[in-house]
């Protein structure tokens, strides 16, 4: 395949950004694979745990998908003082939630495990995990800020290094205190929070020279609320489907339950794999729109996807062929072995429609259509309620019915984001990209 020269500026940003989200989702991994060692209730409990922990950082994720876009339009239209403005209030709002997130989960963790169906050993794990982890809450939330900002500049190197040092560390410490010092679930939720805090203080160090310091104002911090709703919005439907995902695989019975939580940690894995074509577009399409050329806005757009369905492809076959084989790495349980088999199976599959709406999605958010975004993502529930239901009634679907709707879902990201793309309809009608932006 020939690369043109798009080809390859999305590349030279996407092998960072891969290595990032790559690495990223190893916290988790590496959680589930060394607590699912401990047991089959440790394992649920920690898919009910990071079921909540997933629900605020991407209710929070706003953070990072819409500080990005407009950093790299201000870059665009040469603007940095706004650039670097917008980066600091970033900051603010990071630390302005993660204190009361801290407070809350720490106060509520057992309902909240509760409430999405843990019970017994298995909701015991999941509180202790819970409490634990929310203390670096607000660490996460100014990681996110700082992955944004930089993605905004397009450097993306720092961020990979911060990302990568941090997961080795992750490692060696989970390895210490969850076999060496016998601290079992709460051993492995405090190895990850220490390395959180590291990872933030990088960050913050990372980011002096982006911000220009200045106290916090509601004038300023209110727009960027505003746009986080519709993101908001966006997020909350896409965690419809996981936190009921969840909720049905819990009522199913338990190794069902420690399967699903394989499942979605590995669908998430290979998602922010494909989304490292995703990132550059984000901030691609913004500075070409910074700079009002839409054609080049369009030319990252369809060129990002090009290589995601390329990546996709690959996975796709991997996936299918490893099944016999994946399952093992994450439990010795027989009867989670055989559920996670077949649902490796229907996660191929969803690798091609996955590698269109993720490469869409990146550049509908960089040309700020966040809008359209919130509402189409709850469009597309209606693919997947019907599965829901069906899974609900005849619990005996299992596996195969929850990650049939998701394959499904998927099916309708993919269709909806490329006809909004392909429409131009996301562009704003005046030139002044900025303007129609607020």
């Amino acid at each position: 395949m020939k690369l043109s020269s798009l080809d390859r500026r999305i590349i030279a940003l996407a092998i960072p950004a891969l290595g990032t989200l790559a690495i990223e989702p190893v916290y988790i991994l590496v959680d589930t694979a060394i607590v699912g060692r401990l047991g089959t209730d440790p394992l649920a409990g920690l898919a009910i745990a990071g079921t909540v922990l997933l629900t605020i950082t991407s209710l929070v994720g706003f953070m990072q998908y819409g500080v990005t876009p407009q950093v790299a339009h201000a870059i665009g239209s040469g603007d940095d003082d706004t650039a670097r403005l917008v980066a600091m209030d970033s900051v603010w709002l990071a630390l302005l939630l993660g204190l009361p997130a801290t407070a809350v989960v720490t106060a509520f963790a057992r309902p909240l495990a509760r409430m999405l169906g843990a019970h017994g050993g298995v909701l015991d794990a999941a509180t202790i995990y819970l409490r634990v982890s929310a203390i670096g809450l607000p660490f996460v939330f100014i990681t996110l800020v700082g992955h944004g900002v930089m993605r905004g500049y397009n450097n993306l190197r720092k961020p990979l290094f911060v990302v990568l040092i941090a997961n080795v560390a992750n490692v060696i410490l989970e390895i210490i205190v969850v076999y060496g010092f016998r601290l079992g679930v709460a051993g492995s939720a405090w190895s990850t929070v220490i390395v959180q805090i590291g990872a933030a203080g990088a960050f913050a160090f990372i980011l002096c020279e982006h911000l220009t310091l200045v106290r916090p104002a509601w004038a300023r911090i209110k727009p960027l609320l505003v746009k986080g709703s519709h993101l908001g919005l966006r997020s909350v439907a896409m965690l419809a489907v996981w936190i009921t995902m969840t909720r049905v695989a819990a009522t199913v019975d338990t190794p069902t339950l420690a399967a699903n939580q394989v499942l979605f940690q590995l669908f998430i894995f290979l998602a922010l794999v494909l989304d490292a074509l995703a990132i550059p577009a984000q901030s691609l399409v913004a500075g070409a729109m910074g700079a009002n050329d839409r054609n080049e806005a369009m030319a990252v757009g369809w060129a990002s996807t090009k290589m995601s369905l390329w990546v996709a492809a690959g996975f796709c076959v991997l996936i299918a062929a490893g099944s016999p084989l994946i399952p093992r790495a994450f439990t010795t349980d027989g009867a989670v072995i055989s559920r996670v088999t077949a649902g490796l199976l229907f996660l191929a599959v969803m690798q091609i429609p996955g590698a269109v709406a993720f490469a869409l999605d990146g550049a509908l958010i960089g040309g700020q259509d966040i809008r359209f975004l919130g509402r189409a993502a709850v469009f597309n529930l209606l693919s997947y309620a019907p599965f829901l239901v069906a899974t609900v009634v005849h619990p005996g679907l299992g596996i195969a019915g929850l990650w049939g709707g998701q394959l499904a879902w998927m099916l309708t990201r993919a269709v909806v984001n490329e006809h909004r793309f392909r429409s131009r309809r996301w562009m704003p009608a005046s030139p002044e990209f900025a303007e129609a932006a607020r």
